[in-house]
């Protein structure tokens, strides 16, 4: 492929074009024919013939040879594509090869090479710029003249006569150059701030990224735990089952054994009573009454009921529906506990609830700590008015809630009297036993009365079978499940009871406190040893009673 230089070298130097019918005189120098026929021509006058490059003289016309190897090249050169230029602008008068412009004139509105650079006309008016497409662009679109002054008032560019005598004449103006270098510099200070702007949001870029990457380690993380803990249950399901089969196993066993055991000593008493049977078949057939009545025992034959029924038998005379059932209290109690467990495997929103009892609502008996996270009863008046009347030393959040799923944690004192759970708004304030929660319709509660564990609603309690040793408790609530859960944090978790209910009212918690106090624990105190899992976009808990 022919570069631009070696296209540059095949102008001929009269008319400054690509060769046509190249030709070459004696000294070795080529030209168009035509072109160089005229020049001769002109020089027929002078009795002499002298080459336009080198200047030799001939007496004689030369004659003209035509260079065969030249025209071959050209031909190749033709037929060529052009190689595209750096700019991309060509010479405008180089019309038979695409020729790279190295300068363009704004009078002339034209783009030149190299060579009709050196023939373009000098005059001042043809004003030369960087090689250019839009040449009209730099011209006064009124004026056509050239755009040499910048209006700082109207931000446009003007020629000489838009200063002097046109629109602008009496409008601040600065020259192209020093108008470019102020807003260079704007334009500096604007790129300052972007390449600012550009390092705090690579910045963010990492921070979120670390954050990303931190958010799927958490993730991993726990669907590893959740992965450890379901295996974990599946496993002690497995125990269980295990378990309950052997037990249903021995009890059928030893129910087999007495049965057995039964089966023969009845089989025994079938036989004796069908020798009986058989004896008694013979007095009746004989014909001499003496023989019949002085046959010894005849009493117990006639009453087959009496004597020796137990004795038999060794104590083992019942009827099969006297047999005893399977012992299933322990496989009862079991799978109920196991029915509790799958029930109260729930996901529960957000982190722990921040609770926060709310003074106004208050009895005058209790004191509210500085952080409304511990009431404690107290003898001394507390000098605001009660808002649970006479006797009733209660208090309930000031949050409610609504929707969704939480929980959250308290820590009873091992001494007095204490309960804590969930109320309506609607409950009863003014004092007396329908006034406690878990003592109407509108409470649930669980707690500790004289040293007993209880849970209560509408006025029905009950004791709860378990010996809880732990102080702290945990409460779940699954508003639209309706239902309201007690767990003791122990090690592990452990379920204690589940109301269940459809809630028409949004929910307040609620503790009462009497000798003593209770705290609600803060936000993040996930007891440590609680099998608890965050999945979703809410950071869901899961709290998991284990067998």
């Amino acid at each position: 492929m022919a570069s631009a230089a070696l296209r540059g070298e095949l102008d001929c130097s009269i008319c400054l074009i690509t060769y046509t019918d190249p030709v070459m005189l004696r000294c070795g120098h080529n030209f168009c024919r035509l072109c160089i026929d005229r020049l001769l021509d002109t020089q027929d006058g002078a009795g002499v013939y002298a080459c336009p490059e080198c200047r030799e003289e001939y007496q004689e016309r030369p004659a003209l040879m035509r260079d065969i190897a030249l025209c071959k090249l050209m031909e190749n050169i033709l037929l060529t594509p052009p190689t595209p230029t750096e700019t991309g602008i060509c010479c405008t008068y180089c019309v038979d090869s695409a020729v790279p412009a190295v300068r363009s004139c704004l009078h002339c509105e034209a783009s030149l090479c190299d060579k009709h650079l050196r023939a373009h006309s000098k005059s001042p008016e043809h004003v030369l710029s960087e090689p250019s497409t839009s040449l009209e662009k730099r011209k006064c679109s009124v004026h056509r003249k050239m755009l040499e002054y910048y209006c700082t008032e109207d931000a446009a560019c003007i020629c000489v006569y838009c200063y002097m005598i046109g629109e602008h004449s009496k409008h601040k103006v600065e020259s192209l150059d020093e108008a470019s270098k102020n807003n260079k510099l704007k334009l500096k200070d604007v790129l300052q701030k972007l390449m600012i702007k550009k390092k705090e949001t690579e910045e963010r870029v990492q921070s979120v990224e670390e954050g990303r990457r931190k958010a799927q380690e958490k993730a991993a993380g726990e669907a590893e735990r959740v992965t450890a803990l379901f295996t974990d249950i599946r496993r002690r399901l497995d125990d269980l089952e295990k378990r309950v089969l052997r037990e249903i196993s021995r009890q059928e066993k030893e129910e087999s054994m007495s049965l057995s055991a039964l089966i023969q000593q009845l089989e025994i008493k079938k036989d004796e009573l069908s020798r009986k049977m058989r004896h008694i078949e013979e007095l009746c057939n004989m014909a001499d009454p003496l023989t019949v009545l002085q046959e010894p025992d005849t009493g117990d034959l006639c009453d087959p009921e009496e004597g020796g029924g137990d004795e038999d038998t060794g104590g083992h005379d019942r009827q099969p529906h006297d047999v005893d059932d399977l012992d299933v209290a322990m496989i009862s109690d079991t799978f109920r506990t196991l029915c509790d467990m799958i029930s109260t495997i729930k996901v529960y929103v957000e982190d722990p609830s921040d609770i926060l009892l709310d003074v106004n609502t208050a009895n005058n008996d209790l004191l509210i700590s500085d952080d409304l996270k511990t009431a404690t009863w107290t003898k001394e008046d507390q000098n605001r008015p009660d808002r649970f009347q006479s006797y009733c030393p209660q208090v309930i959040s000031s949050r409610i809630f609504s929707s969704g799923r939480h929980y959250w944690d308290v820590e009873g004192c091992r001494s007095g009297y204490w309960s804590v759970g969930m109320c309506y708004p609607s409950i009863d304030r003014r004092g007396g036993d329908h006034s406690f929660i878990g003592n109407n319709k509108r409470s649930w509660c669980m707690g500790r009365w004289n040293n007993k564990y209880v849970v209560a609603h509408h006025r029905k309690d009950m004791q709860l079978p378990h010996q809880i040793s732990s102080d702290r408790v945990r409460i779940c609530l699954d508003y639209e499940a309706g239902q309201l859960s007690f767990y003791e944090l122990c090690d592990p978790i452990r379920h204690l009871h589940t109301f269940t209910a459809t809630f028409t009212e949004p929910l307040h918690a609620v503790l009462c406190v009497w000798e003593g106090s209770i705290r609600i624990l803060g936000r993040g105190s996930n007891w440590e040893k609680c099998e608890s899992v965050a999945t979703g976009d809410d950071s869901h808990m899961a709290a998991v009673p284990m067998i």
